[in-house]
């Protein structure tokens, strides 16, 4: 593993364990060179991913603080085991609605250049990929796209991506989904999207780009989900 990943994640676990909190300020760039044994660019470009990823803000002059990460709620929150994800099974099950999911694909894949790095994986190292479109009521509700390292969530099987992979995840490997985040943009589906989802040209979708990550801080999942334009995103900040 390159070093500035090893930086990236035992600082990420750092601040999801609580040995930094909201709000606190970060070692000093120097602090963190002579604390890893790395040089300042690596400092820097760990410093540079967390931030992207929306973990740490940056003040120049003053240094690297951990922000206070808003979670997604659904009114299915209270029951879900991850705390703050719910899946789509989970969530339109808990409103007495009927699941139907379609896979489309379902293989193992080298990651795109751009998932790797959010994976924390190697180019040429391996993943799940998933395509499925998931119903309520026999009505398409969303299109995922989803790589998921195989290291991580091992012996993944069809039966599970077509039902709940998040409560296959946590109650068969025993590990803990912890938090997620999250890009949220209107886009315009393609003809394929179209046809699968059943909307009409002209109708724009709104894209839900995700990477969750454990509770030891690993990254689990890389996923672009696109629902159709009735969707409602509900998110409640706490302290």
């Amino acid at each position: 593993m390159l070093k500035y990943q090893i930086v990236i994640d035992d600082l990420r676990l750092a601040i999801k364990n609580g040995t930094y909190p909201a709000y606190s300020q970060l070692p000093s760039v120097n602090k963190l060179c002579e604390q890893y044994n790395v040089s300042k660019i690596t400092i820097n470009k760990a410093l540079g991913e967390l931030e992207a990823q929306g973990l740490i803000s940056r003040r120049r002059g003053s240094g690297s603080f951990v922000k206070k990460v808003e979670t997604s709620t659904t009114a299915a929150d209270a029951n879900d085991t991850s705390g703050q994800m719910t899946g789509f099974l989970a969530e339109h099950q808990a409103r007495g609605e009927s699941v139907q999911t379609v896979v489309y694909d379902f293989s193992v894949v080298r990651p795109p250049h751009h998932v790797a790095e959010e994976l924390d994986v190697d180019d040429d190292s391996f993943t799940y990929h998933v395509c499925r479109v998931r119903c309520a009521n026999e009505k398409p509700r969303v299109i995922e796209y989803i790589y998921m390292p195989i290291d991580v969530v091992t012996d993944l099987k069809l039966k599970n991506v077509q039902n709940s992979i998040y409560a296959f995840i946590e109650k068969d490997l025993g590990l803990k989904i912890a938090s997620a985040h999250r890009i949220i943009r209107a886009v315009m589906p393609s003809a394929e999207e179209r046809k699968r989802l059943n909307v009409p040209e002209g109708e724009p979708l709104l894209e839900v780009e995700q990477v969750g990550y454990l509770d030891d801080g690993r990254p689990f999942e890389y996923s672009v989900s696109r629902h159709v334009s009735d969707y409602e995103f509900h998110s409640i900040s706490t302290k």
